[in-house]
């Protein structure tokens, strides 16, 4: 005796071995032994081989048209062996029952199934709408095995190109180009980045990564639609003094410049001067609402998108030859520099000249400033601005921290780049550092003093936050502390600006106590500026991989920093050495570089050797 029964869902045969009347143990075609309910047997049947059975029961389901079986059997519900009969016209043979029910179940479009061996056709409409369905699917795996089949080639469909940035950065699994592509890197065994590579769709690794961070961050260019700024000049006054800035060489955005000034009285005024775009930008204005969309230029190696328009930065920025608006705070210092008063007011500042790092590096040194022998532009000025940074640091209680630390400056040339290092601490850096620090600090103490709302940059147990009430700021030594010295490049130091402003000018400010929109503006930016950060921080990785690229770097030495972390003499580059032996934190190896992936930005590194202290 033989059985056809339903097992999860598909159909088998097998040989009866035990008929237990509730159960049946049978042996498969392919010699396995089951248990079987009695419930679940459609057929009982003699005299066929199981897989003859099977096949020719196959060949019976497929020889069935669904769609005439559909408009045979009515809409009532049925029972398979009942339709069978009346198919057949006969008493159907068993492989025939078997390949009817077999077309019954494999056709769910056409009949549902209520039971055991029981189905009910589908009714006209849904019968239409699943076929309509089918056709889609149908259409769409031929449109997706036409897709595979071009990239296998290195050929880019059509379609793709309108979806391109899409499937890079945001696969939809619903499209059918995102499948294909999937299917054909899987069959290829690459990314689809490379992939899309191979068909002229990425036409670098570098556009590769920039284009998903304007994706991400950008999604509808970085263009402005709104470039005006009001008439900000006619009422100010211009200001006494001869000022001077101190920024990189590819600084465009001019945020601050100082001036040194020798009073009647003998003793000195030093000001400190901060662009003032807050005076032509209003609130709500159209380049307002764009500015608080990005928050703050995004920086990266080899170029910049800024908060603002080129048009607005020309007003604002502290370009050297002309008189620009701007916020100055005043110190006046006696002869030992101790601060005897601090006025702020709005005014117009000439400025005199923008001074380089590249030129006051090179003589602005500690040596240089030891021997008190400075060949630089506003040497006297530079030096008495030192000495009043170093009153300032001793007053916060701190110490240069930044001593023997190094930063690195990216010169990007097409696709060759420069990293250049740059020790941070130098006496120019303490010069800016701590009048921004100061500024930054009164002008919150300011606000703080006649209760008009900032946002403060705020920390406490080695944690920095943001808060719109001052607070101290442990690591700086500082009761309070806002950013307000930048307003060009960040959107914080704008709304602050506002702020003062308005306690300058006597009118009420633009953003009140408990003011939803301040907390708007302040979580807008946290979640802007690490996004930024994070960008910057992939692309000077994925630029010191081009340098070993460039330079042909199969070793390099390299510093321990913790475990199995390595950092790279000469770059700013921390890489894994999985292979790297117990050492201590600083101890010098020598590690091999290979397997440098542009689009992933990884590289392989291995141990080589421990290097003298000297090396």
């Amino acid at each position: 005796m033989n059985v056809f029964y339903e097992e999860a869902g598909s159909f088998k045969a097998a040989s009866v071995v035990e008929d237990n009347t509730t159960s049946l143990q049978v042996q498969t075609q392919h010699g396995k032994r089951a248990k079987v309910k009695a419930g679940a047997v459609l057929l009982r049947f003699e005299h066929h081989s199981l897989p003859e059975f099977m096949d020719q029961a196959r060949a019976v389901a497929h020889e069935i048209d669904p769609a005439f079986l559909w408009e045979a059997c009515g809409q009532s519900e049925f029972s398979f062996d009942a339709l069978a009969a009346e198919y057949f016209g006969r008493e159907p043979r068993a492989e025939e029952s078997a390949g009817l029910l077999t077309r019954l179940q494999m056709t769910p479009t056409h009949f549902y199934k209520k039971g055991k061996g029981r189905y009910k056709p589908a009714p006209p409409d849904a019968l239409k709408a699943a076929l309509a369905s089918v056709e889609r699917k149908r259409k769409q795996a031929e449109l997706k095995a036409g897709y595979v089949e071009s990239l296998m080639r290195d050929e880019l469909p059509e379609a793709f190109v309108s979806v391109l940035q899409q499937l890079l950065y945001k696969p939809d699994r619903n499209m059918v180009e995102t499948k294909a592509l999937e299917d054909a890197c899987a069959q290829r065994k690459i990314s689809a980045a490379r992939l899309l590579e191979k068909c002229g769709a990425v036409t670098s690794s570098l556009d590769y990564h920039h284009g998903r961070f304007l994706f991400e961050n950008f999604p509808h260019g970085t263009g402005f639609d709104d470039e005006s700024v009001a008439d900000i000049t006619s009422d100010l006054d211009l200001a006494a003094v001869e000022a001077f800035s101190i920024d990189d060489a590819t600084t465009t955005e001019i945020d601050d410049a100082f001036s040194v000034t020798q009073l009647a009285n003998g003793n000195w005024q030093i000001g400190v001067h901060i662009a003032a775009p807050a005076l032509g930008i209003t609130k709500e204005s159209g380049l307002d609402l764009e500015a608080r969309k990005r928050m703050s230029t995004v920086y990266f190696p080899g170029g910049k998108i800024t908060m603002l328009p080129d048009s607005a930065i020309e007003s604002f920025t502290l370009k050297e030859g002309c008189d620009h608006p701007a916020i100055s705070m005043y110190i006046e210092l006696d002869d030992e520099l101790e601060m005897l008063g601090i006025r702020t007011t709005i005014e117009r500042v000439h400025i005199a000249r923008n001074l380089r790092h590249d030129a006051l590096d090179m003589n602005f040194d500690e040596q240089a400033v030891a021997s008190g022998k400075v060949d630089i532009e506003y040497a006297e000025q530079l030096l008495l601005l030192l000495r009043f940074a170093d009153v300032l640091e001793r007053q916060r209680g701190k110490k240069d921290n930044n001593v023997d630390r190094i930063d690195y400056s990216f010169y990007v040339d097409g696709e060759s780049v420069r990293i250049v290092p740059r020790e941070r601490g130098s006496a120019i850096d303490k010069v800016v550092s701590e009048l921004m620090i100061l500024v930054n600090c009164e002008w919150g103490r300011h606000l703080s003093e006649v209760n008009v709302p900032g946002i403060y940059r705020t920390q406490s147990n080695g944690k920095v936050k943001m808060s719109t009430v001052a607070a101290p700021h442990e690591g700086l030594g500082l009761e309070q502390y806002m950013w307000v010295s930048s307003p060009l490049r960040r959107y914080i130091d704008l709304t602050n600006q506002r702020q003062l402003v308005s306690v300058l000018r006597g009118t009420s400010p633009p953003y009140g106590a408990s003011d939803q929109q301040l907390f708007e503006v302040q979580r807008g930016f946290e979640l802007a500026y690490d996004a930024y950060a994070e960008h910057q921080r992939l692309m000077e990785r994925y630029w010191c991989l081009r340098w070993l690229l460039q330079t042909d770097a199969s070793e390099v030495q390299a510093r321990v920093i913790r475990d199995d972390l390595v950092r790279i003499d000469t770059i700013p580059l921390v890489c894994r050495v999985q292979s790297l032996p117990r050492l201590t934190r600083g101890e010098c190896v020598q590690v091999s570089v290979s397997e440098i992936d542009l689009f992933e930005i990884t590289l392989r590194c291995e141990y080589q050797g421990t290097l003298s202290a000297e090396t």
